[in-house]
Formats: C-alpha cells, sequence, structure tokens
C-alpha cells in the first residue's frame, strides 16, 4: 500500500522532498499536486517506472504523451533542440505556469522516447514538485490523473486520490486541494504556436 505524506506548498519539508525523491529513484511511482491537476510521475531514466505508468494509463510507453516536468528552463537543452528566440521569450513569460509546451525533442531522449519527434515540458508554479524535481536532478515524467468520466472529488481531495490509487503507487502527496483544470497545451515545435488543448494558462501569453 501506499505512503501518504502531508506537504506544504508554501514551504515545503527538507525530509519530506528528500523522502520522495528517494522513492522516485528506487523506482516508485508518486502522485503530487501541480499548479493543475494532480499528476502521476516517476523518474525520468527509470525504465520499469516508466513502463508501470504506462500500463496504468493503458497505453504503449513509445506512443505514450508523457510531458517532464522540469525545475526550470536550465534542463531543456537536454531534451529538447535548439530554440529560436522568440520560443524562448514565449517560455519565459508563461513558466513557471499552467501550460505544458511541446518542443521539438532531441537525440537525448531517454531511449523509451526516441521515436518522439516532439517532447511536452512542463515547469508548474507549485513548490512541492520543482522542490522534488530539483532534489532529483533530472525531470519527473509525468501524465494527470484525472479521468474525464470520473467524479470530480477523486482527482481534487488527496484522501480521495489516495483511496483510489493506493494500491497503485507507492506514495501519494498531500498538498492541499488540486485543481480540476488541466494545463493550457501549446505547440511550439513548428513555425507558428498551435494552441492544442485551451486549459488554466491565459492564452494572451502569446
Amino acid at each position: 500500500m501506499a505512503e501518504f505524506i502531508k506537504i506544504y506548498p508554501d514551504k515545503p519539508s527538507e525530509a519530506a522532498i528528500a523522502k520522495v525523491v528517494k522513492v522516485l529513484q528506487n523506482g516508485g511511482l508518486v502522485i503530487y499536486p501541480t499548479d493543475t491537476v494532480y499528476g502521476l510521475g516517476c523518474d525520468i531514466t527509470n525504465s520499469r517506472a516508466l513502463e508501470k505508468i504506462a500500463k496504468i494509463k493503458g497505453v504503449k510507453l513509445e506512443k505514450a504523451n508523457f510531458s517532464f516536468i522540469c525545475h526550470d528552463l536550465s534542463n531543456l537543452s537536454d531534451y529538447v533542440r535548439q530554440i529560436d528566440t522568440s520560443t524562448f521569450k514565449i517560455l519565459k513569460r508563461a513558466l513557471p505556469g499552467p501550460y505544458t509546451f511541446i518542443l521539438p525533442g532531441n537525440n537525448n531522449l531517454p531511449k523509451e522516447f526516441k521515436k518522439k519527434t516532439t517532447v511536452g515540458i512542463r515547469v508548474p508554479d507549485n513548490n512541492i514538485i520543482l522542490e522534488i524535481v530539483r532534489q532529483l536532478g533530472n525531470p519527473v515524467v509525468s501524465t494527470s490523473i484525472r479521468d474525464e468520466d470520473d467524479v470530480i472529488e477523486y482527482t481534487t481531495d488527496p484522501e480521495l486520490i489516495f483511496e483510489k490509487w493506493q494500491n497503485l503507487v507507492d506514495l501519494v502527496i498531500d498538498g492541499g486541494y488540486g485543481d480540476n483544470v488541466g494545463s493550457t497545451i501549446i505547440d511550439l515545435s513548428e513555425y507558428e504556436p498551435v494552441i492544442v488543448r485551451e486549459g488554466k494558462g491565459d492564452i494572451d501569453i502569446l
């Protein structure tokens, strides 16, 4: 059964964050708050954990559209091809924030994602997940736990999230009530920005 720990977003406890990081380093799956809906994620470098998430979501790993949660834009060059100044300016304006940006992937993508030409990048405005990623030292692969057909509370109330997911994951963080509106997805992989999904993030940043 999963562990359930409370972490306060205003000042996340170092010890609690370290505990989460250890679970991720050991190949565990974690549910954590973001600035939109609660997310399900694992260490980007752990193949077995990636397979587990794909299985839970009912998708083939190589076809999965998971996003990478980064601590800040300094991680970008690890997985993203050189981007132009105007694209970088959009990212600087919007992040951290409730956006997923689709960017051209480079040759350093983990082997599970080698066939992909693009990658979804998130830098959420949430201290808990940002601190986890910072201490982990590399991005967390992330997917939303939101279920279109589900009762809203099951994806916003941490205690109900725990009740539903406790046998599927290793740790659930209670970081307060989550939102039920997903991130705004913007494709910046081509010449013109394309809004793939309007969510919580304001599209006026373009």
